[in-house]
Order: structure tokens, then sequence, then C-alpha cells
């Protein structure tokens, strides 16, 4: 299967192991190959935090704009079931946001918030007919599908219909016929698995952000209408269902419709807060009848993974609360109802031996409970957890940020210790911090054994070396200092000075030359020997090749005049 096709996909060449969509994906749906991380779909609930989190913008949204205008090509009859939450999308009127659709070839603009309404009404005559138990609802379809993979015996309490998006386009599809197309326009990811799923009642989902850069590439423009009455909701505008993409909006809707004394509404708008409510509680706990309104994102829908807007959530959730239009009298009976029920999702529940473990554990350097760090710098909450992700072919040795850096370490403590150069780190207060054997040797004399054995760290420099200057002068320029046949006694040495840390460490390399610069006189005084002996020869060649010259020419003339008598 293409990647693609995935709700959530990564682009691998934008991908740099940064780790932070695994330190973010609640269910650790996230496979690291290579360096890159992809997300496993079996594994996957498109909840779409790696998608909000990813610094490189590697997570992505699969479009679905294509099967949107391939509708439209086909001249179906298309109605939007635009999701309440554009309001925190788009700063516009009702009107404004019709008009836009329309020019984009959408025939009618529907609000899902009338299918939220129904949902209200359904689960309401459910608690009132309930006697005990726990109800969730199944509003969220990332709620749905975390519940039915993670917490599979928490699936019989979602409330058995469909969400608000199903809902309305069986609505609309009863309303206005089978035939017509009905494409979903909304804040969520997950709503791409929900239409994926039911293609009789959504053909495509969008999200916000598609919509916009289809506008952007179409050239439509979000303006006023000459006449808003020419663009409305069809049927008919929602009421309190637009309430719904905030958190607590269905519970407040449910209250209007009116449940019995014993039902207690709650609502929890964050998948990590609903884990944790789950964890301690078992599925027949509830001895009264408990309704839980359960989102996934945090603030709730208006705080989408594809809602992008500049102002706070609580002026969002404001808003949301404002453009509600009420009603007098909710109905007791819902017009419309999507029956739906969530079973388990069978997975295969893996073992982990204790050798297994450890021996992954030792792989990445944790050889007792005490090497554990748990510091979750992989992405991982635990070390355990990064082993078992390591054996099940989901993670890289490479990923324990400790592990790299302590092998790191110990790389760079090898090459500097087998360095033939002394190479010697000190703090500002000229303390060795390190030091190689090399340095021991060349000046610790008589403690040179007792350095080697117990180490030098600590120690102070001016009393080993007779070269602190160049250090203060490293320190105070911040530049790296050279030196050159540099004199200590009767050796000579070429010292290069660095700063390692603004005011904190130095380093220096320093190499022993004394025995190349003696090789160099030696080499030059034979020169020299040898070039006085070739220019003495050379003289001696010019006066005899002088003399015979002067013959040569003399004798040359004579034959010349006898030529020309």
């Amino acid at each position: 299967m293409s990647t693609t096709s995935q709700p959530v996909y990564t682009l691998i060449n934008e991908c740099h192991d940064c780790y932070k969509c695994i330190r973010e994906c609640p269910v650790k749906a996230i496979k690291v190959e290579n360096g890159h991380a992809s997300v496993i779909r079996e594994k996957c609930i498109s909840c779409g935090n790696c998608v909000k989190v990813c610094p490189c913008n590697a997570k992505r949204v699969r479009s679905d704009i294509d099967i949107a205008k391939n509708l439209i090509i086909a001249k179906k009859d298309i109605y939007v079931s635009l999701a309440p939450s554009w309001h925190a999308a788009f700063s516009c009127s009702d009107s404004e946001i019709i008009a836009a659709l329309k020019k984009l070839g959408f025939g009618h603009v529907s609000e899902t918030a009338l299918g939220a309404q129904e949902v209200s009404i359904k689960t309401a005559e459910i608690l009132n007919g309930a006697e005990r138990g726990l109800f969730i609802s199944s509003a969220c379809p990332v709620i749905v599908n975390y519940i039915r993979q993670y917490k599979p015996e928490f699936a019989e309490n979602i409330t058995p219909i469909a969400s608000p998006a199903l809902t309305h386009a069986k609505m609309l599809k009863k309303m206005f016929g089978e035939n017509i197309a009905v494409v979903f326009i909304g804040p969520c990811v997950g709503k791409k698995n929900e239409s994926d799923d039911n293609k009789d009642l959504i053909d495509a989902s969008l999200t916000f952000e598609e919509l916009k850069l289809w506008m952007e590439d179409e050239f439509v423009e979000i303006q006023p209408v000459r006449d808003p009455a020419d663009y409305f909701f069809e049927p008919c505008v929602a009421n309190e269902g637009s309430l719904y993409p905030i958190d607590g909006g269905m519970n407040r809707t449910i209250n209007r419709i009116g449940v019995k004394d014993n039902v207690t509404l709650i609502e929890i708008a964050s998948l990590k807060a609903f884990e944790h409510a789950l964890s301690t509680m078992r599925p027949d706990d509830c001895e009264q009848i408990l309704f839980v309104e359960a989102l996934a994102c945090e603030g709730g829908c208006i705080a989408g993974p594809c809602v992008s807007s500049a102002k706070s959530a609580i002026s969002l959730a404001a808003e949301v609360i404002v453009n509600e239009k009420k009603r007098n009298e909710i109905p007791k009976i819902p017009s419309v109802v999507v029956d739906m029920t969530y079973s388990p999702i069978k997975k295969e529940i893996k073992t982990y031996s204790f050798d297994m473990l450890s021996e992954t554990l030792k792989k990445l350097g944790k050889y007792t409970p005490e090497d554990e760090l748990n510091c979750g710098g992989c992405g991982y909450n635990t070390c355990r957890g990064l082993a078992k992700a390591i054996i099940d072919g989901e993670a890289e040795i490479s990923m324990c940020v400790s592990y790299m850096r302590k092998t790191a370490l110990q790389k760079a403590s090898v090459m500097i210790r087998c360095m033939p150069s002394a190479v010697v780190m000190i703090d500002a207060d000229f303390r060795i911090l390190e030091a190689n054997n090399a340095f021991i040797r060349m000046f610790a004399g008589e403690m040179s054994e007792i350095f080697e054995s117990e180490g030098i760290s600590g120690a102070s420099l001016d009393r080993i070396v007779d070269f602190t200057d160049i250090f203060r002068t490293v320190f105070k320029s911040g530049r790296e200092t050279h030196k050159e046949h540099y004199a200590i006694g009767d050796r000579l040495y070429d010292i290069t000075a660095f700063l390692l840390e603004k005011d904190k460490a130095a380093g220096a390399i320093i190499t022993d030359v004394t025995k190349i610069e003696m090789n160099r006189e030696k080499i030059a005084r034979k020169a020299h020997e040898v070039i006085s002996k070739n220019i003495s020869i050379v003289q001696e060649i010019a006066c005899l090749l002088g003399e015979h010259m002067v013959e040569t020419e003399t004798l040359l003339s004579s034959i010349a005049d006898g030529y020309d008598k």
C-alpha cells in the first residue's frame, strides 16, 4: 500500500532524526529506519499530533482534494458537510464561506452540526433508558480508534451510534437522495479514516488546511457578497449542535435536552487525560450512569491538528458560543440515527523474554537497572520501551542519546589517548580537565607514573608547564594562538592553543619538534659544506674555461686574418 494512502505519512527526505514525533505520539505508531521516521498504519489512530509537532514539516496529512475535484468534474450533486469549528479557521460570515465553497464548484453547503444535534438527542435517549454503567461518546473518531485498538475492554462502552459527520451525511441522503455526494470539511485527520471506512455515506474528507490550499490554487478569496440571502446553509441553519467543537459542548446540548438526575456528565478534552482516566478504571466500575464526552484534542475540535488561527483558544471558544443559534424546543426523538457497533480491533499480544530484553539493553549500554536513565530522549518513556521497539524492528540503537554520547566520548577519549602529540584541556582556573598520556610523559616528569595510573584531572597546570601565558592570551582574545619552536628548557615545541568554551575552557595540542629541528640543522650544515665545495670547483672551472677561450679566440682570429688575405 502506498504511504500516501494513509491519512498521515512521512516525506522521508525531509525527516531528520529528532524523534519528536515519537515523543508526541500517544501510541508510538512510528517506525524509525535508517534514521527516518515513518507512520505505522496498523498502529496509527490519526490524531495528527506528529503533524503538529514535526519541526521539519516532514509529517503530512493525505490530500483528498483530487477526489473532491473529480466529483465536481463528474457533475455530481455535491453537498459539503461543514464542521462547526470552521469559525476557528475562517474569520468570515456564513454567507461568505458558503459563497467561497460554491466558487470551488460545490453545489450545496450544510452544517455538520445538524447531525450533532441528532446524536445528542439519541445519546440523551440512551442515557435516560439506562440503569447503570459507563458510556463514552462516539463523536471523536480518534477516541473511538484509540479505544478499539488500545483499550478494547471499553469498546462496548462506546455509545452505539455513528459520529455527527456520518449522521449528517445520512440525513442529507435521506432528504436529497441517495445519489448525492457528501464531502466533509473539518479540522480532523481522523475523519479521513471515517470516510475511508464509510464510503456509502461520505465520499471524501478534507481538512481546513486542504480547503485553504485549494482556494489559493483557484484564486478564490473570502469576501463580502452582494446579497447574503442568496447564500445559506441547507436545509437549514444548525442550533445547539454548533457547540460540539468546544470542550463540554456536547454535554451542554444533552443537558438542554434533559437527562435523569442520576446521570452524570463529564468531559475530557485530551487523549492523554482520557488515557489516564481509563488507566485505573474497569468497564463495570460504574454503579451510576456516567457519560464521558471524550475529545482527543486538548481544547476540543477548535484546537484540531488542521486548524491554524492567530486567535487564542479562549477567543475561539467564545466565538463558537456567540455564534450558536438557540431554539426554543429540542425534539426528544431523533429524526435520523445511524446505528453503529464498535468492536475491538484484535492485535497480536507480544511478549518479551527476560533474555531478549537483557541482551537488547546491553546493546544500549544498560547493564544494570541503574543504567536505565529513562530520560525519554529517544521518544520512548523508558529504556525498556525503546528495547521492545528495537526487538520489534521499529527503532534503532542509535536513538539512545545517552548511549551515543557515551560511545562518542569513548571514541574521542581513545583517539586523544593514542595521539602522538600532547593534548591538554583546562578550565578558567587553569585546572586540568583532561590530558592524554603524551602530555603526561612530556611534562609531568617524576609524577608521570602516578598521573597515568590515577589520572591528572584537577591538577594545576602552572605546576606542570611553563607556558600558561599562552592560555591567558587565548582566554583574553578568544582566538586560536600558534607558537612555533617554543623553547622550554633544551626542547622545542610547536603549540596550538584554542578556546573550547568562552571564559570557561581552553585546550592545546603540543608537538615536540626538537629532533626535527636538530635534523634540519645537520642537513643545513651538510648542504652548506657541499655548496662551498661546489662553489670552489665552479670557480676553478670558470678560470680554466676563461684561459681556453682566450687561446681559442686568438687562433680563430689568425685564421680569419689568413682568409682575408
